[in-house]
Parts: structure tokens; sequence; C-alpha cells
């Protein structure tokens, strides 16, 4: 998955964390993420990806875990 280095950048960033959480561990429960950080870290995902996401995917569910958010990104593509 290369696309996970680019996500775990964008996450560091915003989370001003360096955690490395596994592929499917959740981003909220880890406290890398939360309702507050989720914008910017879909807007960081824009800027790295080159994708718009619109407000109406902006949900907990669909940026819960690395794995989930490269799949969505890969659908954007």
């Amino acid at each position: 998955m290369e696309s996970e280095g680019r996500i775990l950048k964008v996450l560091h960033k915003v989370s001003g964390k360096e955690l490395s959480p596994g592929v499917d561990d959740s981003l909220f429960v880890s406290g890398l993420l939360d309702s507050f950080a989720l914008t910017d870290f879909v807007t960081g995902l824009e800027e790295e990806f080159g994708v718009t996401i619109p407000d109406s995917d902006l949900s907990a569910r669909k940026f819960d875990t690395i794995s989930k958010v490269d799949a969505y990104l890969a659908a954007k593509k």
C-alpha cells in the first residue's frame, strides 16, 4: 500500500502525534483524530492526493482506519 505512507504523513501533520497505527486500527479510538480534526485531515488528504472530497462524505466511518481511507482514495481516482 504505497499510499499508506502519504496518508500517515497527513495524519501526523494534522494530529501533531507521531503514532503509527496499524492499517485497521481506529484513528478515532487511538486519539489521533476527533470530530474537529477530521475536517483538517480531509483537507490534507485533498491536497496530498489531488482529490476533492465532498462535505457529504465527511463521516468518521469512512475515515476511521488507514485501510478505509486508502480504499476511499482509490475509488476517487
